[in-house]
């Protein structure tokens, strides 16, 4: 029995990401390694967002 495709996950809006990076920012999380990894990632994830909007209003 052949398996379904799976369907990517669903992106995050741009301003739960936006909360996620300000949160992480006003924590001062960016001390630690692990802070710096991951605000990098919430960056990547933000841009794609962004990317995302300007998409979908097109």
């Amino acid at each position: 029995m052949p398996t379904p495709p799976t369907q990517p996950p669903r992106a995050r809006s741009l301003a739960v990401v936006n909360e996620e990076i300000r949160a992480l920012l006003e924590a001062g999380g960016l001390v630690s390694p692990e802070g710096r990894r991951r605000y990098q990632e919430l960056l990547v994830e933000w841009a794609a967002a962004v990317r995302g909007d300007v998409t979908e209003a097109a």
